[in-house]
């Protein structure tokens, strides 16, 4: 450990809408291998697309990495040595690099229309020309030459000027020996004064000592043009770590669009847990060597990391053995933590399907609790009773709201037990009404001995209507813990209401 030097690796997303669950899987990675080698895991913001801002985006991705614990040394909110963070507040920076490579001849500027550029590229569709890209209409004229051709645009762009022999090779950490694409001349400023995203990136890397760039197997094609910058630059480049991408089902590459689990805050909507969701990342790109080592913690993660570890073909994403996961650390945390957990999802995305006999009179604002505090209390109680059955935290609401409100008895439960109701009912209040210790253990011992010691019922004749009469269902949490939740009261009501 102590032989390694310590890395310094980013993140880097656009605040273009709701974060990409991509943005969790990359932060992962980053952030294990800067931990790994005693390094720093940075954040920065890359906003030069104004276009597709979107106002909020960033908090949205401030808060969804910090609720996976996947925290940064570094970024716009937390400050370090090498800020500002956003792109949008170092465009001093990036002008110098530009002015310096139009002065070297490695880049130049180019005056074409939009349309020109549409055009252009419909011909070389049509013609199906084996080399497409910028046509190099602009290099080498002045204003003044460029001006007097059709499709002229007063303010223009800088392009880069790709040589013909730019090397298309390089080595990646995940995948040995990469070839990629010959690139066209990308244009690295736009009209508007921002950088696109490949010179900005360069720049930046390189100033805040990016040591490994960590990212999607989609830039491999834009590799080559980096390292020409880098090369022009007279830096150093970065070694190049390049992932499989998150894969739908039927192997298409996961979007907003198709897939609901793209959203990174899906998974908040739907209860699942952080360390779930971590641990099922981790294993879209680092596939366990056995079943057995499937549930991994992130300090396991990070002591075991190793880049030829990393499986480059595309990962399925899985729901099904997310929801594995998430079942299982449910079911290991302890009752008090699971029961905040429920609570606070109930209070952030369930506030309107909480039982008018649980809800607060009138919050006085939105941030309010909506649960009264007996409501809470039952939650507490209860929660034991649920956990082993729950998969999602959406789904502790309605298996508790037998216990926070009125019931409606289903009619297709009272149908199956409908035969059974009169004699059961009879000697269940009996029995419960001379309990002196409202217990589920003493509610149990004393229904078992009068309904079927006694009775000679069997136990699913005789305790079904109890479970219809209480629960409203047949399928519920567990009987007896449930009525002493409830308390004597209450269970003596249903029960004269069933029958």
């Amino acid at each position: 450990m102590n032989s390694i030097t310590p890395a310094r690796l980013r993140v880097a997303p656009s605040p273009t809408g709701d974060p990409h669950v991509g943005t969790a899987y990359m932060s992962l990675f980053n952030l294990a291998y800067a931990r790994k080698t005693g390094g720093a895991f940075i954040l920065r913001i890359e906003d030069t697309d104004q276009a597709r801002y979107v106002a909020g985006s960033e908090a949205q991705i401030f808060s969804t990495l910090s609720w996976l614990g996947l925290d940064w040394d570094e970024g716009p909110d937390v400050g370090g040595p090498f800020g500002p963070y956003r792109q949008s507040e170092r465009l001093d920076t990036y002008k110098p690099f530009v002015d310096q490579l139009i002065e070297e001849g490695h880049a130049y500027y180019c005056w074409c229309t939009p349309e020109r550029l549409k055009a252009m590229r419909a011909e070389q569709e049509a013609s199906k020309q084996s080399v497409t890209g910028y046509d190099r209409l602009c290099y080498g004229k002045t204003r003044e030459e460029r001006a007097k051709l059709p499709g002229f645009s007063e303010t223009p762009v800088v392009r880069m000027l790709v040589p013909d022999d730019v090397e298309l090779s390089f080595t990646d950490l995940i995948r040995g020996e990469v070839r990629a694409p010959r690139p066209d001349d990308q244009v690295i400023l736009k009209a508007d004064g921002f950088p696109t995203y490949h010179l900005a990136v360069v720049v930046d890397d390189h100033l805040m000592g990016i040591t490994h760039v960590v990212r999607g197997e989609e830039w491999i094609s834009s590799t080559p043009k980096h390292i020409l910058l880098y090369r022009w630059l007279g830096w150093e480049a970065p070694s190049w770590c390049h992932m499989p991408l998150l894969r739908n089902p039927d192997h298409s590459k996961i979007s907003k669009r198709k897939n609901p689990a793209a959203r990174l805050l899906w998974f908040q909507e739907e209860g699942y847990l952080p360390q779930a969701l971590r641990n099922f990342l981790q294993l879209m790109g680092y596939p366990p060597a056995s079943d057995d080592e499937e549930v991994s913690s992130l300090d396991d993660f990070v002591a075991n990391f190793d880049w030829a570890k990393v499986n480059t073909v595309g990962p399925v994403f899985d729901i099904k053995k997310l929801d594995w996961l998430n079942g299982w650390y449910i079911r290991s945390l302890p009752s008090d933590e699971l029961a905040d957990r429920i609570l606070d999802y109930i209070e952030t995305y369930q506030r309107d399907d909480v039982p008018s006999a649980a809800r607060s009179t009138s919050p006085a604002v939105s941030q309010d609790p909506i649960l009264t505090p007996q409501a809470r209390d039952i939650i507490r109680a209860a929660t034991p009773l649920i956990a082993p059955r729950l998969t999602l935290l959406k789904e502790a609401l309605p298996k508790l709201d037998f216990l926070l409100g009125d019931v409606e008895v289903d009619a297709q439960a009272r149908a199956k037990v409908e035969a059974d109701i009169p004699a059961v009912m009879e000697a269940t209040v009996a029995v419960l009404e001379a309990l002196e210790d409202f217990t589920a253990q003493t509610i149990h011992e004393g229904l078992e001995a009068r309904l079927v010691e006694e009775l000679g019922l069997k136990k699913k004749t005789a305790f079904a209507p109890i479970r219809v009469a209480i629960t409203g269902v047949l399928v519920s949490p567990p009987l007896f813990e449930s009525m002493e939740i409830l308390g004597r009261e209450e269970c003596l009501r249903r029960l004269r209401a069933l029958a």
